[in-house]
């Protein structure tokens, strides 16, 4: 089976086998925001997702 790229761009997987994900609406319009929440979107989230999904969607995923 394929492994959608498109998705799995949008993730990365961490040593321990985490999904982080961007925090979504903090791609433009931020300079009206504090500086506080800015930095804030700078960090990624953790991504829950069942394994038998996450087999199908991110290659080599156990």
């Amino acid at each position: 089976m394929k492994t959608n790229k498109s998705f799995s761009k949008r993730l990365k997987v961490t040593k321990n086998g985490k999904l982080m994900a961007r925090t979504p609406g903090f791609n433009h319009f931020n300079a009206k925001q504090s500086r506080t929440t800015q930095l804030a979107g700078k960090k990624g989230r953790q991504f829950v997702i069942k394994n038998k999904a996450k087999s199908h969607l991110l290659p080599n995923s156990n």
